[in-house]
Parts: C-alpha cells; structure tokens; sequence
C-alpha cells in the first residue's frame, strides 16, 4: 500500500509517500515541500500546488491520499486560504481517481508518536526513525506530511485486520 500525505499550508505545502512493503516495514519514497510565494496571486499559487501534486500522483502513484483536517487558524482569512489549499489538494487527488482520508492533528499524533498532544519536533523525531531515514525531512511541513502518511497507514491497516477478523 501506498500513500501520499500532504500537509497543506498557505507558504509551504509539505508531502510525502509513504509504502508499506511488509507489515512492519514503512519505507519513505519521496518527501518536500511545495513553496507558495505570498507575493503571487492566490490563484497561482493554488495552480501551483494543483500542478505539482498532480506531477507527484503521477510519478509515484499512490494508492490513496490522506490530509489533515482543519482544526485551527489565527484569523477567518487564514482559514479560507487553508482551505482553499485542502480544496485544490482534494481536487488533484480526485482528479487522479484517488479516495482520499482526513485526519484530525490529534488522531496524526497519538498514531506517530503515541502522544496526541506531541510538538512538532517529536512527530519529526518518529517519523525519522519509524521510516529509518538518515536525517530528520525537512522542512517541518514534509515531516508533517509523513506523519499524516503514516497515520493512514496504520489506521487502514487497522481496519483492514478488523474486517478480516469479523468474518
């Protein structure tokens, strides 16, 4: 299984891909961060995050795609931004035929690190070692993007072994 994370954001917009090759055994294909120039027109910056996450379906086909929920913003103008961000990134999943999963800050947090109140710095820290990368991603954004792959991972995972015990 597949999974393309992304962590949408109004500067940077973070993904990763993640594989699940065993049942134990995640390996990270590729991860970064999409950089929005805030001195751009919101419509070009949406255009971009719709073009480049399209190249990424497209180069390492994921299976499925999974986002953060939106949970907070520092102003209702904030908010409308980020979620144009989740629109157009939900748009390009689809547009791919892609289903796609969302999950809250604290459901990506209690799956990574156990901790569902856990900082920044120790999802980064998890992730780093639960996909045995050399480096902790950077930036944030694509560790965060990793966590959120991760997270499906296991909840689908999860709910895979569910229904295969409820037969």
């Amino acid at each position: 299984m597949r999974v393309l994370g992304i962590d949408c954001g109004g500067e940077y917009t973070g993904y990763g891909v993640v594989e699940l090759c065993s049942e134990e055994e995640l390996v990270c294909l590729t991860c970064g961060a999409i950089r929005l120039s805030p001195r751009q027109p919101l419509a070009r910056r949406l255009t971009r995050i719709y073009d480049e996450l399209g190249i990424l379906i497209s180069e390492h086909r994921p299976g499925e795609v999974a986002i953060e929920e939106v949970f907070y913003a520092l102003n209702v103008k904030s908010a409308l931004k980020l979620g144009q961000v989740r629109g157009v990134a939900m748009l390009a999943a689809a547009a791919a035929g892609l289903e796609v999963a969302e999950y809250s800050p604290l459901t990506i947090k209690s799956s990574v690190v156990g901790y569902g109140r856990a900082d920044k710095q120790q999802v980064q820290h998890m992730v780093t070692r639960l996909l045995r990368l050399p480096e902790p991603p950077e930036p944030m954004d694509a560790s965060d993007a990793l966590a959120i792959a991760i997270c499906h991972l296991h909840t689908a995972g999860t709910l895979q072994r569910q229904r295969a015990a409820a037969r």
